[in-house]
């Protein structure tokens, strides 16, 4: 198993990619349980969306652009809102507890607070450039 010890400047050390990289395990765990007629529409929209967070995350911080990396902090938030509206109709639907779906969109929420705190950061260090 990779220890970590390459990624001294890395995306690895955003605490919001830490943070949806647990999300995205427990949205694709509890996603195994959904309905098998669900498999291409809400599963995989759901899976989409939390992969996409992790993904522009990263992508934004391999342009090494301030500008372009908020961009990419956008979407990826634009796509944790997305995965937030999934869980509701998961609920809705009775796919997934309201415990299950309290603790996920409670989780959401606090990667939607890193990324704006990301965000804010790279401003700041943009204005300061």
């Amino acid at each position: 198993m990779y220890d970590g010890s390459l990624k001294r400047h890395s995306f690895e050390n955003v605490k919001a990619w830490q943070l949806t990289r647990n999300f995205r395990k427990s949205i694709y765990n509890i996603s195994k349980n959904f309905p098998k007629e669900e498999l291409y529409c809400l599963t995989s929209q759901i899976r989409r969306a939390v992969l996409s967070i992790g993904a522009n995350i990263a992508e934004g911080y391999g342009r090494y652009n301030f500008q372009e990396n908020i961009q990419f902090c956008r979407i990826a938030r634009g796509s944790l809102n997305e995965v937030l509206d999934h869980l509701y109709l998961a609920l809705d639907n009775g796919y997934i507890s309201n415990e299950i779906f309290t603790d996920l969109y409670s989780e959401g929420r606090n990667i939607e607070l890193a990324l704006n705190g990301y965000i804010n950061f790279l401003k700041n260090q943009k204005n300061n450039f």
